[in-house]
């Protein structure tokens, strides 16, 4: 289950969120990450000039409801040497808001199956 306390906990020092439109969100933490950012045309792309850090959260948890599966939350600060030490999962791909059934294993059930098997039961008594 997603802890969006991870995403909030950033949006203080973040300096801009990004959004590919399909399903990479980042938070970026520095003005190099937002400069390279607008070089590889990042559109949305948000400032903290722009936004408050609520007015970002809320944006990225609503861009994240409306990406496709493979979605996730990242984010990225400037590193010397290995540029791949910058990011931090904030939201792994493809984590789920929901918790997983433990009758039938599917994700935001909320118990619906069991109200769909007693149901399914008793159509078969009659």
């Amino acid at each position: 289950m997603i802890d969006w306390t991870l995403v909030y906990d950033k949006m203080e020092d973040a300096k801009a969120i990004a959004f590919d439109t399909c399903h990479k969100i980042y938070v970026l933490m520095d003005d190099a990450q937002v400069a390279k950012m607008r070089e590889y045309e990042y559109d949305p792309l948000y400032t903290k000039d722009e936004m408050s850090a609520g007015e970002m959260y809320e944006t990225i948890k609503h861009w994240y409801a409306e990406s496709c599966m493979l979605r996730f939350v990242e984010a990225v600060s400037t590193v010397d040497g290995d540029p791949n030490e910058g990011f931090e999962t904030l939201i792994a791909q493809g984590e789920s808001e929901y918790d997983e059934c433990y009758i039938c294993g599917e994700e935001g059930c909320e118990g619906e199956c069991e109200d769909d098997e007693e149901e399914y039961e008793d159509e078969d008594e009659d």
